[in-house]
């Protein structure tokens, strides 16, 4: 069998005895009848291995590699001991301050739609804020603002119910 390779922009073919056309079946995971055997061979391999795109991206960065060493203005080597952010899977690491905006910048927007939605019932906005977001216990908070934690059980409840018939009407 002879199996044709893309090698920069020329095709290469090689000669494959019967043994490794064998070999070359198997490893391919194909199925089909031996009288189709080359055809399906060289198909596939096409498929995975002959792709321009491929050859291409190979080629312009086969040689470069991940600097170690970075420069400063003055042209000087400095040593870091950090990687680089390509060079780690997880990025957010990079990333973390904006991460914690995005955070605080949700977690206010959602305090602010509390807020107006439960309208002149600040406290109970207070309330459920530190309750449901914050994960303050009702026995902490209630002995916090010195009321009952009963009273506290009843204006969650009141608000918790006010602020689902809100949600219905929210614009998206």
């Amino acid at each position: 069998m002879r199996l044709s390779i893309r090698y920069e922009n020329q095709f290469q073919s090689i000669e494959l005895n019967e043994e490794e056309t064998q070999e070359m079946w198997v490893s391919l995971s194909l199925e089909g009848e031996n009288l189709e055997k080359e055809k399906l061979i060289q198909k596939t391999f096409d498929e995975k291995f002959n792709k321009p795109e491929y050859n291409i991206w190979h080629r312009e960065t086969r040689h470069l590699t991940t600097p170690k060493e970075r420069f400063n203005d003055d042209g000087d080597e400095y040593d870091t001991s950090e990687p680089l952010m390509k060079e780690v899977a997880d990025d957010r690491i990079f990333r973390k301050n904006e991460i914690e905006r995005a955070y605080q910048d949700d977690y206010e927007g959602v305090c602010k739609w509390i807020r107006t939605a439960l309208g002149k019932k600040q406290d109970w906005a207070d309330m459920f804020i530190a309750v449901r977001i914050d994960g303050v216990s009702i026995r902490e908070y209630a002995s916090s603002i010195g009321v009952s934690e009963n009273n506290i059980t009843q204006k969650l409840k009141r608000a918790t119910k006010k602020l689902q018939e809100e949600y219905k009407y929210r614009q998206i």
